[in-house]
């Protein structure tokens, strides 16, 4: 059996550790059972899937790294505490860049994986559960 190993926040922890009890499980065998239960649906889906669309949706689903999450929001509540330095206001922007490019991408490939599909952008939106920014 291999092994991964996931940071969770405290907080998640503690949700999955009580939903576990609330089964009578150990939470080790719940996240196991909760995992295989989610992937259920996208194994299915993804049997039926073409190559194409396959690369397009692994794409689509592409971000920044969790660490450089963490850093984004770090440095917004920097920048909400009014503590920001200028080097840290310089990798803010960085970070944002990124995003701001990483979200551009996803669009372009959410539109091509719609025009392959047939169907509009909204629509498939709507498909992968996709909201737009308010």
């Amino acid at each position: 059996m291999a092994t991964i190993t996931l940071e969770l926040t405290p907080e998640l922890e503690q949700q999955l550790r009580d939903e576990a009890a609330q089964q009578g499980l150990d939470p080790n065998h719940y996240i196991v059972n909760a995992l295989k239960e989610h992937l259920r649906p996208v194994q299915r889906t993804a049997s039926r899937l073409s190559k194409a669309e396959a690369d397009l949706l692994q794409n689509i689903n592409l971000g920044l790294p969790p660490q450089r999450w963490e850093q984004y929001h770090t440095l917004l509540a920097k920048r909400r505490a009014e503590i920001l330095t200028p080097e840290e206001q310089a990798t803010l922007i960085e970070i944002s860049d990124q995003i701001e490019q990483a979200n551009a991408r996803r669009i372009q490939y959410l539109v091509e994986l719609a025009s392959l599909r047939n169907t509009s952008l909204e629509t498939l939106m709507q498909e992968l559960g996709i909201k737009a920014p308010a």
